[in-house]
């Protein structure tokens, strides 16, 4: 028996009796491999080995600084067990909490629990039958007036607010071309869609142009019909890059060849601009120039969930066609809440310019930080005023070095590797946010020099500490 299953993986994976008398992959042709070699090559020779730096559990609110349960491992990483110590006041550089909303105290943590003891936390329906509040449509009409555009519908989950609305808005004879960095839940969409998909180079307007002229010229494959039509995806800030969308160039080409546009602000809605409206604000443009606004209230907003605006037609169709409409659960009140409170304070409808001030301090603090690494003579990706700060280490074994020497000065930070990015292109992702102080960030770009540079010798960075 031992010996058929052996005879059975190999054949699966095509390494075994490839003769033509002794060929069992021919009757095993429909079946997946059971491994794919260099994954499983990864996982057990790489992954495992820096595997602490992920999945860090923590038992305090994401703010500037956070408690983390303290973990160890006596197998290589394998299994974990708890040492029962709390590390206390950790830097928070891996939250994406852009704007400090996050947070246990403050207005919108007291409105969060007033709406919990009142209505409580599940609406135990979707919002079709009986899980349509009043709160639920104050959230949409506030989110439609923030953004200027005429309506606006509210999802429970960020990811399947794209993965479950781009088949809603495209399918079969319909062409999709989305940027080759675009977050997965864009790409799981556009496979749901069942639009023929097509992929151009990342931020690089000559390339959407060449796939746009190119589908108008001859349309759609054999039938060279024209496509019924075509959708740009592309993101506001991409979260792995730094990078921000070019989007002025974007709307020329897309009023130029007659598309639609699918903007994914999921990371610069709150982040970017002199209003926290996004990337639209952050370029001057008219939100009526993009046809689908897409965000989430997961990073600036401290909150869950995510949000389509646009024309009130398009909003009505997704009310009826969208199966994250039809079939989720109502989004909780507190949540609701928590979004509502932050987002009038971020538009100063609370009275005060706290959302104003944290807009601000955030732009401060993300150029601040930006121009410290590279006079230190680090390798930095992305766009000066991205709060996502990548930074460059590029080997893979530098990946737990780096995580772990940050966690010993308490400064905990997200490092990424294969497969998020190519695997000699890993590197640590700071986020920024303004719930740092100055103080925070210079202590932190101290520690960077002294310690990091000095004992890892990260790539491109200068051995001469500036004096802040």
């Amino acid at each position: 028996m031992g010996f058929a299953l052996q005879v059975y993986h190999a054949a699966c994976n095509g390494a075994l009796y490839s003769r033509p008398f002794f060929n069992l992959q021919y009757y095993f042709c429909d079946f997946v491999p059971l491994y794919q070699d260099f994954e499983n090559f990864y996982t057990r020779n790489l992954y495992m080995r820096i595997r602490d730096s992920w999945n860090r559990p923590i038992c305090s609110a994401p703010g500037a600084t956070f408690d983390l349960v303290e973990r160890s491992s006596n197998d290589y990483n394998w299994t974990f067990e708890y040492t029962g110590r709390v590390v206390k006041d950790v830097i928070n550089l891996g939250s994406y909490n852009y704007l400090g909303f996050a947070e246990n105290t403050g207005a919108c943590a007291t409105a969060a629990g007033e709406v919990t003891v009142k209505f409580g936390v599940g609406m135990a329906s979707t919002r079709q039958e009986m899980g349509n509040l009043d709160r639920h449509e104050e959230l949409e009409k506030l989110v439609a007036s923030f953004l200027g555009v005429e309506s606006a519908m509210a999802f429970g989950m960020g990811f399947a607010t794209n993965s479950m609305n781009i088949p809603a808005l495209a399918g079969k004879g319909c062409l999709i071309l989305s940027d080759e960095l675009n977050h997965a839940s864009l790409v799981l969409g556009a496979r749901l869609s069942t639009s023929t998909i097509r992929v151009f180079k990342h931020n690089n307007m000559q390339s959407l142009e060449k796939l746009l002229r190119d589908a108008i010229v001859h349309g759609q494959p054999r039938t060279h019909q024209p496509w019924k039509k075509i959708l740009i995806l592309v993101e506001g800030i991409y979260s792995m890059e730094g990078s921000i969308i070019r989007l002025p160039e974007v709307i020329a080409l897309k009023k130029k060849y007659k598309a639609y546009l699918y903007l994914d602000e999921a990371h610069s809605i709150g982040a970017l601009g002199p209003y926290g409206r996004g990337v639209v604000d952050y370029f001057g443009l008219d939100s009526k120039d993009v046809d689908v606004m897409m965000g989430t209230f997961t990073k600036s907003f401290g909150a869950a969930g995510g949000y389509i605006a646009g024309r009130k037609d398009l909003i009505d169709h997704l009310r009826t066609h969208s199966h994250s409409a039809i079939y989720a659960t109502s989004m909780s009140l507190p949540v609701v809440e928590q979004i509502i409170t932050s987002m009038k304070c971020i538009m100063g409808k609370d009275g005060t310019t706290i959302g104003r001030s944290r807009i601000q301090r955030l732009a401060e603090n993300t150029v601040y930080f930006r121009r410290r690494l590279r006079e230190m003579g680090f390798i930095i990706y992305g766009n000066n005023d991205s709060p996502v700060v990548p930074m460059m280490l590029y080997m893979p074994a530098k990946i737990g070095a780096f995580g772990r020497e940050m966690l010993k000065r308490n400064i905990g930070v997200v490092v990424v590797g294969f497969p998020a990015t190519p695997i000699i292109e890993s590197r640590a992702r700071f986020c920024i946010s303004a719930a740092h102080t100055k103080e925070i960030i210079s202590n932190l770009i101290q520690l960077l020099c002294l310690k990091i540079i000095t004992v890892y010798r990260i790539p491109g960075s200068s051995s001469n500490c500036p004096v802040l």
